[in-house]
Formats: C-alpha cells, structure tokens, sequence
C-alpha cells in the first residue's frame, strides 16, 4: 500500500461518499487510488467551488465535506472556499497534493505555501511528511472539523509521500489529543444562574445562531421554548432553527433584520446568545445588548464569549448538552404580556413597500416560492440583494435554509445546492442567486449536468451588482462605479448550451403558475426573473 491508498481507505472508515475537486500532477497518485474505491468523484469547473459544493454536504449531513485539488494554483484557488467555511464553522477536510518534499522552498513549478497560506482560515493544517503518520493524521483531521466550533482542516501532501510505501496501515479507532479537548458539558453553577434569570425575567428572548443547527439542537431548543412560552430571534446563520411561521419566532435580527426582531432584542430584560458570534452584522451596537438587560451567551467555543459584547452569565459547552440539562430543570414563568406586545410590534413595524407592477416584486414571489416548495426543501441563497430578499421572505417549514453569511461570498449558492442534492437527492434543492453572484459559478451548470445534480436556479436579475449599487446610491448619492452588468449572457442561449429547462419571469401577472412549472419536476430548471433595476432591500 502507498501513502495514496491510505488516504483512501481514510476516507472510506470516515465514511465518505463525495470527493469534488480538480486532478493535477500533485494529486494524481490520490486520484488514481480513488479510482479503486466505490468513493463517488465530482470534477468541479474552478476549486474554489469544490469547497463550496462539500460545504453543502457537510450542511445537510452533519459529517465533514471532502474536497482535493492540485499544489499550487489549485490550492491557492481553493482558499475563498476555505475561508468561507470558516467564516460559518463549516466542517471540511481540504486535502491538497503539493510538490516532492526534497522540493520544497525551492519555488518549484506549481509549488505554494498553502499551509501558510490559510493559517488563519483554518481550525488546523498537517504538512504530511512521513506516509505512516497518514491514518493518525486523517483520524484527527476528521475530529478536529468536526467537534467543538466547527471548521474546515487542510492536508497537504507532497506527491513523493503519496507514493511511498506504507508498512502497516491501521486506521484509529479513537482519537487522544493532549492540546483539543472542547468542553461538551455546560457548568452546572452557570446553568443554575441562568435558570434563575429565567424565573426572574419578564421579558426574555432567545437569539439562536448558526451554532444551533450545527450542534444539531434544533429540536431540543424548540421543545424548550415550546414548554416555556419563550419568544425566539435568529441571526441570519440561525434561520431555520426555528420554522418561520412559528407563533414564538420573531424573524431575523441584525443591520437588514426585521425592525420588531430588533426592537424586542433591545427592549429584553434577559437575553440570551446560543451559538452566535454577537458579530457586528446581527448587533451592529453591542452596548444595546449589554444595556439594562442580563445578556447569557451560550457557545462552544470560548473565544465567542466576551469577544464583542461582555455577558452577565457566560456558559461554554455543546448547545444540544446545553439544553438537554435546562430541559430537565423546572421553574415558573410567564411571557404572556410581553409575547402580546411582541405580536404587536410585528404589525406596528410592517414595512409598507411600493414595488413596480412592471417587474418582479422579490418579495412576494419568494414568498409564494416558499409556500410551493416542498416542507422538506432546502434552500440556498447567494449574496447580495437576493440574499436580503431570501432572509426576509423565505418560509422556512421543515427544510433548511444555506447561505454564506460570515464571509458573504458571492457564488456560493449553485456549487453549494449542487452539493447538497447529490449528498440528498430524494430533496427539493432550490438556489437562488442575482445575476452578478450567477455568473461566479455559472460554470457548475456543466458540473451538475454531468452528475445528474438536479438542482433548481433561479436568477434575480435587474443587470446591477444590486446591493453594491444601493450603496453607493445611499453614500455617493447615485455617484455608481463599476456595478453595471451589460454584456451579461443572454440565459435563454445558456440554458440551452447546458440542455437545461429555461423559464423566464417579467412581473407577477403569471407567477403561480410559472413558479408550478419550475417546481413540477424533479430536473434542473433555470428561471430568470426581471426585477427592477432600482429595487431595494
């Protein structure tokens, strides 16, 4: 067995099902070993996209995605995929070949620094020097993604340690890290004051960020409030921890949140933080959170807690083991007063929009989308105005909804649904993208076309680089600078260079049943809506 065989049968213990990347001379040895396993290859059109895609798988199976691309440009290229991840305690496993050892800091064809390179993008990197040490190291690597704050994790591998011999191969069966022991248990003392705020507070509400779906306490934390009558606001990361529609969720906060969602943050007497970072697009004011209020921040990662705003109670653990030891104990309380008032700021603070009847009102066909879509459905937004939209209207009921929101990386959303439907296809996988963020990852069309990704597009187009233009109408009072998008692709033409189903939206005369086609079939469909240039979020 070589170091290439082992990294293989790694991934078949960790049972892997999907490896998207891009072949090169240093990773050929990896994907000549792949060829001898049932382990599914997806060839993506551009690496950033491989660590998109196996982000969406990791999403939606609660295991590490896997990606592996070549040395040099193909490692550097994957870094925004990367750093995406991290930005959102994605868990991946980035393996990347690299040159011959004896090579290495020699400035070799094709030679980076990659473990260098994404030092502060990644939770850990292993530079492979020694094929023997390949299980230990892939053991850990899969551990380290996938516990505590969650993460990706790069193996580089030079070309001469994947062909070397292995002696004897044995794939761990538990991992003993002196240095990485995350807490899971929450301290029972803090728990009690938390317990106790909750018997005292008359107006308490519960932030769920995106650490609550990660931890997988969707459905503890919802028991919870469902006993307790407790009202609930999410970050955008956190949507979909809670059913949209529930009579106890109180939509999204933060700089585009909804205005009541806000309103009744600041107007707390006890707030508590699960497994959001208090990062400036939710609480733009962290003051407002720490004023005359008890703030509780509950996180796994300790460097969170105090980082941005200062807690009353902090409490480090698993969100999920968390919960399951509050769930057990009993106090009183009542919300009923503030629950009303929270009811009726939701009517107070409706935003009144005057859409033109020419275009596509966003809103309301997101929110019609919505309610066709399967309960089960998973839903990715891009970036941009199209992500605003989708965070304020999407209906989530029983499916997820993914985008990428600590680093805002435009393109996500194709390559990641793409990744979400071949590790789920029995799913209804929606992307939704602006015409700018759809020409990042276009390329994937092809990609989806090969593998059989069935995954619906739908392109907001209004010809700008929309969110960038309100901007700058907003700060350079109309000054725009390089957000024109004229000389886009006329999609009807791609739709059928790709042999895909094209629909086209003008305004909302025929939406139910152009919205009924798109959704009819499991197949890929592309449906562009025309939306007004001057929209706004």
């Amino acid at each position: 067995m070589i170091g290439a065989d082992a990294m293989i049968k790694c991934l078949e213990a960790e049972n892997v099902k999907y490896v998207f990347g891009y072949p090169g001379v240093a990773i050929c040895p990896f994907y000549n070993s792949i060829l001898s396993s049932d382990i599914k290859t997806v060839l993506v059109r551009t690496e950033q996209n491989a660590a998109h895609a196996a982000s969406g798988v990791a999403r939606l199976t609660d295991r590490p995605g896997v990606c592996a691309v070549t040395s040099g440009p193909g490692a550097t290229n994957v870094i925004t995929g990367i750093a995406t991840a991290f930005a959102d305690s994605i868990p991946l496993v980035c393996i990347t070949g690299q040159v011959n050892s004896s090579l290495l800091g020699s400035d070799v064809f094709q030679e980076a620094d990659i473990t260098g390179a994404v030092e502060s993008f990644v939770k850990y990197s292993y530079l492979v020097k020694d094929a023997n040490e390949i299980p230990r190291i892939f053991k850990d690597a899969f551990h380290i993604a996938n516990t505590g704050r969650k993460g990706p994790v790069l193996i580089d591998v030079p070309i001469d340690i994947q062909n070397a011999q292995v002696k004897n191969f044995k794939y761990p069966e538990s991992v003993n890290m002196r240095t990485y022991k995350p807490t899971v248990k929450g301290h029972a003392v803090q728990i009690k004051k938390v317990i106790k705020e909750l018997e005292k507070a008359k107006k308490p509400i519960i932030c769920l960020g995106g650490g609550v779906i990660l931890g997988q306490a969707r459905e503890i934390i919802r028991e919870f409030v469902e006993k307790h009558n407790i009202p609930v606001v999410s970050t955008m990361m956190g949507i979909s921890a809670m059913p949209t529609e529930h009579p106890l969720y109180f939509g999204m906060v933060g700089n585009n949140g909804k205005p009541y969602a806000n309103k009744a943050m600041n107007e707390s007497d006890l707030l508590i933080m699960v497994g959001a970072r208090v990062a400036d697009r939710a609480v733009s004011q962290p003051d407002l959170i720490t004023r005359d209020k008890v703030l509780v921040h509950i996180d796994v990662d300790p460097a969170e807690i105090g980082k941005n705003a200062g807690p009353s109670i902090p409490l480090v653990g698993d969100v999920k083991a968390i919960f399951e030891d509050i769930l057990q104990e009993d106090f009183q309380n009542d919300c009923s007063e503030w629950l009303k008032t929270l009811n009726e700021y939701k009517v107070t603070f409706a935003v009144k929009r005057h859409p033109n009847p020419d275009f596509v009102d966003p809103e309301v066909f997101i929110r019609t989308l919505s309610e066709k879509m399967k309960d089960d459905a998973v839903y990715v937004a891009d970036v941009g105005q199209n992500q605003i939209w989708s965070c304020a209207h999407h209906i989530v009921k029983e499916g997820r909804f993914l985008t990428s929101g600590g680093m805002g990386t435009m393109g996500y959303s194709i390559p990641a649904a793409m990744g979400v439907k071949l590790a789920c296809p029995e799913k209804q996988v929606v992307a939704v993208c602006g015409d700018g963020s759809f020409q990042m990852s276009m390329c994937e069309l092809a990609t989806m076309r090969q593998h059989g990704a069935n995954v619906k597009i739908i392109v907001l187009k209004n010809n700008y680089l929309g969110m960038v233009r309100e901007y700058q109408h907003y700060k350079y009072k109309d000054n725009y600078s390089i957000v024109d998008l004229s000389g886009s692709p006329d999609l009807s033409k791609l739709s059928a260079a790709y042999d895909l189903k094209f629909l086209r939206l003008e305004n909302m005369k025929n939406a139910e049943s152009v919205i009924d086609e798109f959704l009819e079939k499991d197949e890929s469909v592309l449906l562009e809506c025309i939306v007004d240039p001057y929209d706004m979020v």
